[in-house]
């Protein structure tokens, strides 16, 4: 990356303004910290668009990085653990020279390689210089259990042996890995238990004593670098699957975790959900859906059948969002309409981004993925309901449905005959207005509120949904008017009475003294 101010050779090099990066006590951990006192006393966003993290996640980071510690992320999946990573190379110097050539991008001020070494010393100040920008001096490998100490550290390289004429113990016949490339850069493994113990060994020794073997020849690379680790805690600690001098090697252990409150989640998915989209359709996403979608992901983290081990990863809800606009996208053009609502039946339709996400105990299993999803995405609704409609009168809308009537929803009807079936409803429509709606609200709006409501009744047991998944009247409601007067009628028979002691019953509500 050229730049007709920066230097192009040694000489020029030495006599810039970038001699400074290059003292020998200017580390990467160095450079990191220095950036980050800067940033830090401008008062600037150290990772922006991360959420929630503060109060948390970032104060321990920033201690990590002034500590000059190699640090290691513990999370469970979908916690935002790689992105935090990746915006490390913020803290980077915009361009960093190195000798040109050079496969481990070499300080030309203190070349650790031999062959930089002999390049200067033929060179001198006409040694050719190249440049590096802060994200390319990012290396980011996932750690699976085939990763070999040749893929990370280096292997020796025969053929390069012969045609050099070098004897193979030479370090010039080494063939560098990911550790040395990543030299003067940051280097991140992701899913660290998952590294085979003898290349966790290479790694510790390459972090303790900046030296390794390879095929048994003694290496010695003193390669300046910072590493920074993710894991689940699960995997971490259990099955010995790190070892421990690695483990202790490890500055500081930051934990990182989902959002506390459901806002924070929402405004994480309304940021993360890809919502705003080229299309013929506008699509407006009421309050109450983007509650509802965050609320399946907390109440999918408390279920007993979903595996605490594993999480619920915050791109539940970011994927459910973005399904849910896509079937409401799809409604409308449909419908040939120019505006679309996402309601709760599109959450039943986004089912497909729950199900993949949730990690089923044995007892989850055995219900089944797609019970659990709408079981979780009735539990949000009523919960959501609960907060707008808490004390609210609805009893006109589950009289009307007790009377005999019944409504069938379908997920495909146009907004404008959806809002006709919901108005035969006595009170529904009026309802609406707890949800912030007025009158002069547009149809695709009212409908998806009036579907709310019933969805929220149906989620309390008010009123029932049957095979052909039309609302009707509650199974309690129902029932209760079938159960009252046969209980009347053995009541009469028996002179019991549940609710006077005196008539063998416990007792208490109204007594029946007559």
């Amino acid at each position: 990356m050229h730049h007709s101010d920066l230097p192009e050779t040694l000489g020029a090099l030495r006599s810039s303004r970038f001699m400074d990066q290059l003292q020998p006590e200017r580390t990467i951990k160095e450079e990191l910290r220095t950036n980050l006192i800067c940033k830090l006393s401008r008062g600037e966003t150290l990772f922006p668009g991360v959420m929630g993290y503060d109060d948390t996640v970032v104060p321990q980071m920033v201690n990590a990085i002034l500590s000059r510690h190699n640090f290691i992320l513990l999370g469970l999946r979908g916690q935002a653990k790689t992105r935090l990573a990746r915006m490390l190379t913020r803290l980077l110097d915009p361009q960093m020279p190195y000798v040109a050539g050079c496969e481990i991008r070499d300080n030309p001020l203190r070349p650790i390689c031999r062959a930089c070494r002999e390049k200067i010393a033929e060179l001198g100040d006409d040694t050719p210089i190249a440049w590096v920008t802060s994200e390319e001096r990012y290396v980011e490998k996932l750690a699976t259990p085939d990763v070999t100490v040749a893929d990370m550290i280096g292997d020796i390289d025969p053929i390069k042996a012969a045609r050099t004429g070098q004897a193979i113990s030479s370090e010039l016949t080494m063939h560098y890995g990911l550790v040395p490339r990543a030299n003067r850069g940051l280097f991140v493994i992701n899913e660290l238990p998952d590294l085979a113990g003898k290349v966790q060994v290479s790694l510790f020794n390459i972090m303790q004593e900046g030296d390794v073997q390879i095929k048994g020849y003694p290496v010695r690379l003193p390669v300046d670098v910072m590493l920074v680790f993710t894991a689940n805690p699960e995997d971490y600690t259990a099955r010995g699957k790190i070892i421990t001098p690695l483990k202790d090697r490890i500055g500081s252990e930051i934990r990182t975790h989902y959002p506390m409150t459901v806002a924070e989640g929402i405004a994480i998915t309304k940021q993360e959900a890809w919502t705003r989209r080229r299309s013929p359709i506008a699509v407006e996403v009421p309050p109450y859906v983007h509650e509802v979608v965050e609320q399946v992901a907390f109440l999918a983290r408390e279920d007993k059948r979903i595996d605490k081990r594993s999480g619920v990863s915050q791109r539940l809800p970011i994927t459910v969002l973005e399904n849910v606009v896509s079937n409401a996208e799809r409604r409308a053009l449909r419908a040939g309409e120019t505006e679309a609502v996402p309601r709760i039946l599109d959450l039943y339709a986004a089912l497909t981004s729950i199900t993949g996400k949730l990690e089923l105990e044995y007892e989850g299993e055995l219900k089944g993925g797609d019970a659990i999803g709408r079981e979780l995405i009735r539990n949000a609704v009523g919960k959501v309901y609960n907060s707008y409609f808490d004390g609210a009168n609805l009893r006109a809308v589950v009289q009307w449905f007790e009377l005999g009537g019944s409504l069938k929803l379908d997920e495909d009807m146009p907004a404008a005959q959806m809002v006709q079936e919901l108005g035969r409803i006595q009170d529904l429509l009026a309802s609406t207005k707890k949800l912030g709606l007025s009158e002069s609200e547009s149809d695709a709006l009212r409908a998806s509120a009036g579907e709310f409501i019933l969805e929220g009744l149906y989620a309390h047991k008010r009123i029932s949904r049957n095979e052909e998944l039309a609302f009707v009247a509650g199974e309690r409601s129902s029932r209760e008017e079938r159960g009252r007067d046969e209980r009347d009628d053995f009541r009469r028979q028996s002179g019991y009475d549940p609710r006077d002691p005196r008539r063998g019953g416990p007792g208490g509500g109204r007594r029946n003294l007559n």
